[in-house]
C-alpha cells in the first residue's frame, strides 16, 4: 500500500492536508494538487439540487497518494440518488483533467450517511436554506 501523500477531508468544505509531512512530492506542488482536484469537483453538480458536489458535502474523503493517484471516498444525498450509478463517473472525469493526477479511484459510501448539515454556507444559499 503506497504511504498517503496528502489527505483532505471535506468536514464543512474546509479542506486540511493532514498528512503531509509523509510526502515524497514537494509542498507546492501538493497544495497546487489539491486546490486544483478541489476545483475539478466543484466542476460536479448534483442535478436535482443546484449546488456542486464539494460543496454539499458529498467528497468525504481525498488522498493523493505519492504516485500522484487520487482516492475520493463519496457519498449522495440519498443511496437511492437517480445518478448514483454515474456520478462516480463524472468526479472521476472531473478529478482526471487535473494536471498530474496519474489516475483517479472514487469509491462510493454510506457510512456516515450524509446529512444537510455537511452543507458548507454557499451551498446553502444556493438551496435557499440560509
Amino acid at each position: 500500500m503506497d504511504e498517503t501523500a496528502a489527505h483532505t477531508e471535506n468536514s464543512e468544505a474546509q479542506p486540511a492536508n493532514d498528512a503531509t509531512s509523509s510526502s515524497s512530492i514537494p509542498q507546492d506542488e501538493l497544495a497546487r494538487l489539491t486546490d486544483d482536484i478541489v476545483g475539478a469537483l466543484k466542476t460536479v453538480y448534483d442535478p436535482e439540487i443546484p449546488a456542486d458536489i464539494y460543496e454539499l458535502g458529498l467528497i468525504y474523503r481525498i488522498d493523493i497518494e505519492d504516485d500522484r493517484s487520487v482516492k475520493i471516498d463519496m457519498t449522495l444525498t440519498a443511496p437511492g440518488c437517480p445518478v448514483a450509478g454515474e456520478m462516480p463517473g463524472w468526479v472521476e472525469n472531473a478529478v482526471s483533467s487535473v494536471e498530474g493526477v496519474s489516475g483517479v479511484d472514487v469509491k462510493m459510501v454510506f457510512d456516515p450517511p450524509w446529512t444537510p448539515d455537511r452543507m458548507s454556507e454557499e451551498a446553502q444559499v444556493a438551496v435557499g436554506w440560509y
